[in-house]
């Protein structure tokens, strides 16, 4: 298989509630991944939920990075799509993990891309 795209998917257990409740805090995180390994930024929304948690996406020209947060669980979902070779996605997940002082993360990289022959669409 001819890999297009990396992606990297994240359970982050055991994470601090604080933090994952705070969107200032969880944007400048993404952000900051992204920036500080090779992305290109092109655009960004989250947004917070009530009682609590905060969903997000920053879009890069590379793909994207995206998070979900359940604050009482201490849980945050995150993927991280790359179809770039300047981007150290790998680099932006270890960034991520650290910030939000996930005691018990799960990475997990799928190689994402076309086969060498291409399939006939479903009807």
């Amino acid at each position: 298989m001819n890999a297009l795209g990396q992606h990297i998917i994240l359970d982050l257990k055991d994470c601090n509630r604080q933090i994952l409740n705070d969107l200032p805090r969880l944007q400048q995180t993404l952000l900051e991944a992204a920036e500080s390994t090779g992305a290109t930024i092109i655009g960004k929304t989250f947004h917070q939920f009530s009682p609590y948690g905060v969903t997000g996406v920053i879009a890069i020209s590379e793909s994207h990075l995206s998070i979900h947060t359940w604050p009482e669980f201490g849980y945050a979902a995150v993927d991280i799509f790359t179809c770039g070779e300047n981007f150290n996605a790998r680099a932006a997940a270890e960034l991520i993990i650290e910030a939000l002082q996930s005691r018990s993360p799960t990475l997990m990289v799928i190689q994402r891309g076309l086969g060498v022959s291409v399939a006939s669409p479903v009807a």
